[in-house]
């Protein structure tokens, strides 16, 4: 089951911290070691821990980015960047009023969400053997 936006746990007051970045960061700091033991990819939906815009911008801050950055257009526009830290990525996705729906910590070597999916390739497989398959050179056409 999703909280709607009422049940969504909020911070008292949006400027003073609620405390709760540290214990997040120690949270990502579990899951990391954890993922260099063999782990899954770890997923913390921050829209289920109350933080202040205080917080946001502390966390935003000490995570900065990294070298990584992937925009998504499937069922409305999503973001993901690799922080400072490697192996930890920050994932927002946007309605089509670009309000985010959802905000997310992954940690994982690669998010799951940028991998292909199997389906997808072999539909590029069938493309490109249909096109090799054709008579005439390729390369002309393009």
């Amino acid at each position: 089951s999703t909280m709607s936006e009422s049940q969504m746990p909020a911070a008292a007051d949006p400027l003073v911290s609620t405390g709760n970045v540290q214990p997040l960061l120690c949270e990502v700091h579990y899951a990391l070691k954890r993922l260099l033991e063999g782990d899954e990819e770890y997923t913390i939906d921050l829209r289920r821990i109350p933080l202040s815009s205080a917080d946001e911008d502390q966390l935003e801050k000490i995570l900065g980015v990294g070298e990584i950055t992937a925009e998504l257009d499937l069922m409305g526009p999503s973001r993901i960047w690799e922080t400072r830290y490697s192996g930890v990525w920050q994932v927002a996705h946007f309605n089509a009023l670009d309000e985010v729906t959802g905000k997310y910590l992954l940690v994982s070597r690669c998010p799951e969400i940028l991998k292909s999916q199997i389906p997808d390739i072999e539909c590029a497989l069938v493309g490109l053997e249909s096109l090799l398959a054709r008579e005439g050179s390729i390369v002309n056409e393009a």
